[in-house]
């Protein structure tokens, strides 16, 4: 049952490294849990958020060798994108879905489960969907698929629920530019030529996510809070994925479905989501006669609580897959 789905406890890594993956850079990544068990591959959100340790707790550790990994230009990788010297031109979609299977390639994995979270659903989708072969089942949390319609929603439509927080949002770009793409907008000053600028489009960017992302009655800063090269990055990849709906035609995930339809999988979504309505979730779930929806009542766009107990619950059902 999920109310006892409790997480596993901490592990650390056994292998890490950094793999070139071509065009200048280079992945981290590690590997924790049981050497000879069912790969699983953890699939961070963002984009730009990078891994954590807490990730490998959703996995039995004598069941899974959990391979945990930061995207092309964050976390531990290189080079970062906080650095606004870096070109993100080869940081996309395709790039980080090739980049997944040479590390699939570098462990030796046959075939793994993805594990994903938010932005993370919409790159294990799109992995997944060209890959069929290459993946045995996926757990989806906070189900995205970074559509225009998604975009659009989270940067505009949704503030009507957060008018306060998303007039100071809308007002942090020059407002010539108020009525048009404020991902454009802020992609623009994330890129100008004064630093103070691109700081304080970070830190507006990053403030607007902290308050859509929270529905409890205090608020949760979090990365307004985190060091100001994490809010850089995260602002800059963020936007960069956005402006262009994630490299996919506006239903291209979804109409793909068929690829993997018999392919197991389980999404979690919270009814209180507001940055990404259940309804793209549940949208996937129509298409996919294989998957299994959880629909959590009074969570929004969180990993935890509930939410996480689903998780641990499809991980533990999907263990004994085989690899082959």
């Amino acid at each position: 049952m999920v109310a006892g789905s409790a997480m596993y406890p901490e592990v650390e890594p056994y292998e890490s490294g950094l793999l070139d993956v071509g065009e200048g850079h280079r992945i981290y990544w590690e590997i924790s849990g049981n050497p000879a068990g069912l790969a699983a591959l953890a699939v961070h959100g963002g984009p730009g958020s990078g891994c954590v340790p807490g990730m490998r707790r959703l996995f039995d550790p004598a069941k899974y060798r959990v391979v945990l990994f930061d995207q092309r230009g964050c976390g531990r990788s290189t080079p970062h994108a906080s650095d606004i010297g870096v070109d993100l031109a080869t940081n996309t979609t395709d790039h980080l879905i090739a980049d997944i299977e040479q590390l699939r390639r570098h462990l030796g994995v046959r075939r793994w489960v993805l594990a994903a979270w938010s932005w993370g659903t919409t790159l294990a989708l799109a992995y997944a969907e060209e890959h069929p072969e290459r993946v045995a089942a996926l757990v989806l949390t906070a189900v995205t698929t970074t559509t225009k319609r998604e975009v659009r929603w989270i940067t505009r439509d949704v503030g009507r629920l957060f008018p306060a927080e998303w007039a100071r949002f809308r007002d942090g770009v020059p407002e010539a530019d108020r009525d048009g793409s404020l991902v454009e907008a802020y992609t623009r000053l994330l890129h100008d030529p004064d630093p103070a600028v691109r700081d304080k489009a970070a830190l507006d960017w990053c403030e607007w996510e902290d308050a859509h992302v929270n529905l409890g009655p205090q608020p949760r800063p979090r990365l307004v809070n985190a060091d100001p090269e994490f809010r850089m990055c995260f602002a800059r990849l963020v936007t960069h994925y956005w402006r262009h709906a994630a490299w996919r035609e506006q239903t291209q995930l979804l109409d793909n479905i068929t690829s993997i339809a018999h392919h197991p999988a389980v999404l979690i979504h919270g009814r209180l989501d507001l940055s990404s309505p259940p309804d793209i979730a549940w949208q996937l779930a129509q298409a996919w006669p294989a998957a299994r929806l959880h629909i959590v009542a009074g969570m929004g766009h969180r990993s935890g609580g509930t939410m996480a107990a689903h998780g641990i619950n499809a991980l533990k059902q999907f263990a004994d897959i085989s690899e082959r």
